[in-house]
């Protein structure tokens, strides 16, 4: 079953996403002031997303449906427990998408096609996961991965253990270390 730590971990691996709690909802995930995903009271994750993609998902998932704010259709809601968390990954990447900053979105875009040793100076050890992970947040050299500690570096989805023990220990080498 999905829970809200899931759909937390996946709305703030994206860059400059905020959480906040509303009046309608348990959790709102913003991006430049723009609310993009949300689990409300009703236990329904509320995903702002565009038209093409709504009748995407509406059609892939029997128990979503559209939502609207007045006459306009904002996006689709789903039930937290029809969802399996691969399928919130995706659609809470794609809301994302849709509602950042033109940058941002072609950051994490590129992101897509980032090779493990081909990205800044970070070891290829760590993986394409982790490479792609880090690069989707603007993360792209050794120094910067030293500005954070490795609880952040784990609120990545797709760093993982493995990976940050790898970076400790090539910061290590080179006379740095992770923050905290």
């Amino acid at each position: 079953m999905t829970t809200l730590a899931q759909l937390r971990k996946a709305a703030l691996s994206f860059p400059e996403t905020v959480e906040q709690a509303t009046r309608t909802a348990t959790a709102a995930f913003m991006v430049g002031d723009k609310p993009f995903a949300s689990l409300g009271k009703d236990k329904c994750v509320h995903l702002h997303l565009p038209a093409k993609d709504a009748d995407e998902m509406v059609a892939a998932h029997p128990a979503a449906e559209q939502y609207n704010r007045g006459a306009v259709r904002i996006g689709v809601r789903v039930p937290l427990g029809e969802i399996d968390g691969q399928q919130l990954n995706h659609w809470v990447r794609r809301a994302w998408l849709a509602r950042a900053p033109k940058h941002l979105a072609a950051q994490v875009a590129a992101a897509d096609t980032a090779v493990a040793g081909a990205v800044g100076n970070l070891p290829k050890a760590i993986g394409r996961p982790a490479t792609q992970a880090l690069a989707s947040a603007g993360i792209t050299t050794l120094d910067q991965v030293a500005r954070l500690t490795e609880s952040e570096l784990l609120a990545l989805h797709g760093v993982g253990p493995k990976a940050v023990r790898i970076l400790a220990e090539t910061l290590t080498a080179t006379g740095r270390a992770l923050k905290g």
